[in-house]
């Protein structure tokens, strides 16, 4: 009981670290679980023993038997299943021909290059080598996304590596899927026509019944056939429910029923799938934090062994410092990149949780089934996964500044916040050369910043997914606009350490507008205007006029003209070739002549 109770809680301790330091979770993760497993028993118990150990000899521990691998193989499928629904087909078209190219042609640069290297380098069968090359495929948003959180970097990069993650994941634990199954069903005997068969078999039944279960399990949600308080739970047994009995059918065509379950679920007209995602969210949360504390105290002394030889770095100096930056720049290959920015990209891949859970789970299985070589495949995978996460995380930041992608100044701008008068807004700085992000959780108002143009996506401001956003990098100024005073005020108090760096602004309350105070002004976007009167400014005049200003007084005068003859909203001021929100240049060393005031309203 105090060991169960102790990987949970240690589990959860990690993802806290993780959050609070800032970087990927499987780190803490592989680490604890080596401390109380392998190093625990070499070097800090005194019997021995291991402080958590889920198998002692064979038949004792946490889970004696086969109790560890179906447990493994059950966590496994439920964090595919997630995989597979984030896995959208518009998300591919749309991302552009170099994340195409990188989940494609990169993968399979990397499918055959590290297969090739593994084979040569530790002499391990061509079927385990192309086994060890499929499961270092994958990236993952959930490495990739904390090591890059706190590196200003242009759109273009963060943009390729938080895609590359998402699409990759399911995509390269489909490869390590099919590869292990060729190879279970031909014993490690070749591929014979047997083999082929046997193959063909487990392909047909893991897709048919991924298929099938994933249509009536949509059918069952969007016809209300299940309860709203029973929705996350009956889909949780439905996806261990296709796992079993694919496995029935087909030997080893569970994980792949899983992953094409989720993607036809993913990809259909599900209503509740939004609601099913933050419930397999949380879970995988749970199950990824039992699952690397257990395989990683699992790992006995003599498996960390198998690496401590010249080999292990050869083989991950190649992977890391040749095949990475082979498939990057093949794939980018007469794209828009800068050749900097391509040697960024090749640089960053870590590999991530899905790389090591399978390969423990595929590990343990082939050496049951008596393959040679199989000891190798655990390690090998867990050494390249910590090795990247740790060099990322280390000289990521480093690296962008040596080669030049590292942003000195963030000045994108977000707009909390798609109303009419921000839609406009945006659009005028767009013009100015600007780059401007919307959001807002009015979806009406998000699809109709799209149609004009802007870059915009739907957030609650109140969810972590703004933070995790590392297409945001380069954002330095936060404006809040919203119609709700809560939400300003909750935006600009949670994100200007994040988005800030140049000002966080507001709309004023409607009490503050009118109860307006000197000493306040540096926190509102405009002086003395709330939301009504941005609303009602925009609905009589909706276009922002400029107006040359020569000298100090004109300027002085011109503001107070603005405010209390035409009920306009000043905005911006352009001084040579910069433009301040008005708060901004009110406090500059800038003097307040020949400059040129922007305001919404009526045409002076």
């Amino acid at each position: 009981m105090l060991e169960l109770a102790g990987i949970i809680i240690l589990g959860i301790l990690a993802q806290w670290v993780a959050w609070k330091f800032k970087i990927p979770a499987i780190l803490p993760l592989i680490l604890i679980g080596l401390l109380v497993g392998p190093i625990a028993a070499e070097y800090l118990s005194e019997d021995g023993t291991k402080w958590i150990e889920p198998i002692w000899n064979g038949t004792k521990g946490l889970f004696p038997g086969d109790g560890l691998y179906y447990f493994v193989s059950l966590a496994i499928s439920i964090i595919l299943f997630e995989g597979g629904l984030t896995l959208k087909r518009e998300e591919i078209k749309n991302v552009g021909p170099v994340i195409t190219k990188l989940i494609t042609l990169g993968s399979a640069i990397t499918f055959f290059g590290a297969g090739i290297v593994a084979h040569f380098v530790f002499g391990l069968g061509w079927d385990l080598s192309l086994l060890f090359s499929g499961l270092i495929i994958v990236t993952g948003p959930t490495v990739i996304t904390p090591i890059l959180r706190n590196i200003p970097l242009k759109r273009d990069i963060s943009t390729v590596l938080k895609w590359e993650g998402i699409l990759i994941d399911p995509i390269g634990a489909l490869v390590a899927v099919l590869v292990f199954e060729f190879i279970s069903v031909g014993g490690g005997g070749g591929f014979t026509k047997t083999a082929l068969m046997e193959f063909g078999k487990i392909l047909l039944f893991g897709t048919t019944f991924g298929f099938t279960f994933a249509h009536a399990l949509a059918f069952s949600i969007n016809k209300k056939l299940i309860p709203h308080y029973l929705l996350n739970v009956v889909s949780l047994s439905s996806v261990l429910l296709v796992f079993v009995l694919s496995e029935i059918f087909a030997h080893e065509s569970g994980l792949l029923a899983v992953v094409v379950m989720g993607m036809v679920l993913g990809n259909g007209k599900l209503k509740n799938l939004k609601e099913l995602l933050y419930f397999k969210e949380s879970l995988s949360v749970l199950l990824i934090s039992m699952l690397f504390i257990l395989l990683s105290a699992n790992i006995n002394i003599e498996d960390l062994m198998l690496l401590y030889t010249w080999k292990t770095a050869v083989l991950f100096a190649i992977v890391v410092f040749i095949i990475r930056p082979l498939a990057v720049f093949s794939s980018t290959y007469k794209s828009n990149l800068e050749f900097k920015e391509k040697l960024f990209i090749s640089w960053v891949g870590p590999r991530g949780i899905v790389a090591a859970g399978i390969a423990s789970l595929f590990g343990s299985k082939l050496l049951k089934q008596g393959v040679e070589g199989a000891e190798y495949i655990t390690p090998l995978v867990f050494m390249i996964v910590l090795g990247t996460v740790l060099l990322n995380a280390t000289t990521a930041r480093f690296f962008a500044k040596l080669i030049g992608v590292f942003l000195k100044s963030s000045n994108a701008i977000l707009i909390v916040g798609a109303s009419n008068p921000a839609r406009l807004i945006a659009q005028f700085l767009k013009e100015k050369g600007k780059r401007v992000v919307l959001i807002d959780s009015n979806k009406k108002y998000i699809e109709q910043a799209i149609t004009d143009g802007l870059e915009a996506f739907s957030v609650n401001i109140y969810d972590d997914d703004l933070t995790d956003n590392i297409e945001l990098n380069d954002v330095g100024y936060l404006i809040a606009m919203t119609g709700s005073d809560e939400v300003n005020e909750f935006a600009v108090n949670s994100f200007s350490n994040e988005f800030g760096e140049h000002g966080s602004y507001r709309l004023a309350t409607s009490k503050e507008a009118v109860n307006y105070k000197q000493e306040d002004k540096n926190k509102f976007f405009t002086p003395k205007d709330d939301y009504i009167n941005l609303s009602e400014a925009f609905r009589d005049n909706p276009k922002i006029y400029e107006l040359e200003i020569t000298s100090e007084e004109a300027y002085t005068n011109m503001l107070s003209k603005l405010f209390n003859e035409l009920k306009s909203i000043p905005l911006f001021v352009k001084k040579g070739n910069k433009l301040f929100l008005i708060p901004e240049f009110e406090n500059s060393n800038e003097t307040k002549d020949n400059c040129t005031i922007m305001y919404l309203g009526k045409s002076v």
